[in-house]
Order: C-alpha cells, then structure tokens, then sequence
C-alpha cells in the first residue's frame, strides 16, 4: 500500500521569537506536515526552536533535519530528547546524520574523525536514545545519508531514511555537494533495498529538495549550474531528483514520478523555497491553494552546507 504524501520545510534562518512564530504558523497555513530544524553553526539551536514552532502551530509535526551527532554526547543527546518530546506534545520526530562539514567541527573545537569513525558515533547514539525512551514513549527516527555503512544502519533503526540525492565533494571541508544523477539515486535506493530486505515494517523514504522554481523558462533556471558542474546538459540537470523546476504542474508530476521510481514519499524543501512548493503541495495533497505570502527572497542560502 502507498503511503500518503508528506511534505517538510527545513528552517534555516534565525530570527525573533515573532517572526519564528509567523514563519510557523505560514508553513502550517501552506500545507506543510513537519517543520524541521538543520544543525548547523550560525543556524537556529534544533530543539528550543521546535518547542517554539510546536508552541505557534497546532497541526505539523517537528524535527531535526538532522542533527550532527558529532556534535552531541549520546546520554545528554537523550535527555534533550526527552525533554523536547514532552514539551511539544509528542509530536517530536528526531533526525540523525552522521556530520558532513568538517570545518563546522574545527569552528566548534570538535573531532572530525574518519567516515567509520562518525558512523559509529551516530550507531552509539541511536543505541543510547533507544535504551533511554521508557515509559512506551517512543520518538520516531530518521536517519539521513547516502553511504552503505549508513544505509545499513538506517536498514536496522529508522522510521525514516532519508536520501540527500548528491554527494560531498571529495576533499572539501565546507559540505559543498554535487547532485546524484537518477541513475546514481537508483544504485543507492537498491542499496537499501537490499540491506532492509528483513524488516517487517517498510520504512517512510524522504528526499531533500535542493532548489524549487515554478517557471515557464526552466532551461534559464538551471543555467548558473551548469557552469559550476561542467559536462551536465540542461536536459540532465532538470532531471536531477533533487531539482523541482518548471510549472506548477510540471514540479507536481515530477513528485509523483519520484514517488513512482523510488518510493519516496516524504520530501523536504529548504525555507528559502515554502512560499513556491505552496502551490504544488496543495496540488498533491488535493488542497485548497493558500493565497500568496512574500516573495521567496526574504532569505539567500548562498553559503548554506549542502545547498547548490
């Protein structure tokens, strides 16, 4: 059976207790499920701001999107948790990654450690909070990455496992990313396939949505990056999994085509972009179109890890 659609917005900015609460609450209005919160240096603090969108918001879920476990002892992590999951009513969803930004570890006087090293950490820290969730008080898990030793580990602990659709640029310390062709996204969705082959229960498959744009020039859109990504058509980029860009129309069966090819069902858009998959989420979920908010440049994400 299909699961239903769900759609998230990663918040990225930080801003004043109004402003978050109306930030919130125009997500909530526009049809978003989850409001999300990245774990980033210079970005909001995850869990205080979810109790804050919990507080303006009465119907979407929140979670981190994801938390760098580098960042986090396991049993105090748990305790967060806790605390977190009560005072937003139970609707609490924790997102777990392995860290991507090395530099972001140097700023804070952290570790940064080998691939296996970090994955291990975050194995740790899923087996913490499981041991620590009592009382049948049990927090939904999404685990984000595209290795195998993180898909295995997503195949054995996660309600979510979530495909970032692109690759960290080997050698670079600041997380730029290069996209996954659909054929790479593919390999990776097979993976999983294959390591979770013994579950019981499927898992929620969610993909992060890098950049959406309703256009009627969808070949000038994607322009400035082919020129950062030599040899990629216009063709090929606007078949990027990660790439919503076209009519309103267009992004809405593209979504679908995604959920068709890769069973995903939950995608996550970054906030620079709620106000343009509007439209298109209520497209998918057969909802009343809401009336137009301000422009999506009210923030950049130049400079922001993982964005292209």
């Amino acid at each position: 059976m299909t699961r239903p659609f769900r759609f998230g917005v990663n918040l990225l900015e930080p801003t004043p207790l109004d402003v978050w609460r109306a930030k919130c609450r125009r997500a909530e209005e526009l049809g978003y499920d989850v409001l999300l919160v990245p774990d980033h240096l210079g970005m909001p603090a995850p869990f205080p701001s979810l109790v804050a969108a919990a507080e303006s918001t009465s119907r979407p879920r929140v979670g981190t999107f994801v938390l760098n476990t580098g960042f986090w002892n396991p049993a105090l992590l748990a305790r967060e948790v806790a605390s977190t999951a009560a005072l937003t009513g139970g609707r609490l969803e924790l997102g777990l990654g392995a860290g991507y930004v090395e530099a972001e570890h140097e700023e804070a006087g952290l570790p940064w450690g080998s691939p296996g090293e970090r994955v291990s950490h975050l194995r740790r820290t899923v087996e913490e909070l499981r041991k620590r969730q009592g009382d049948g008080v049990r927090v939904p898990l999404l685990i984000g990455g595209n290795g195998d030793r993180m898909l295995r580990l997503a195949a054995e602990h996660a309600d979510v496992v979530a495909f970032a659709g692109a690759r960290v640029v080997e050698g670079s310390a600041t997380g730029q990313i290069t996209p996954l062709s659909p054929e790479e996204l593919d390999e990776r969705v097979a993976k999983y396939e294959e390591l979770a082959s013994g579950r019981e229960e499927p898992a929620e498959r969610n993909l992060l949505v890098q950049q959406v744009v309703v256009t009627d020039d969808p070949e000038g859109v994607v322009q400035p990056l082919l020129e950062r990504i030599p040899g990629l058509t216009a063709e090929q980029a606007l078949a990027l999994p990660i790439l919503m860009i076209g009519s309103r129309e267009e992004i809405a069966a593209k979504v679908r085509a995604l959920r068709e090819r890769y069973g995903f069902t939950y995608f996550t858009v970054l906030e620079a972009f709620m106000e343009a998959f509007g439209p298109v989420l209520a497209e998918l979920q057969g909802l009343e179109p809401v009336a137009e908010g301000r422009p999506d440049a009210g923030m950049s994400v130049e400079g922001v890890p993982g964005v292209l």
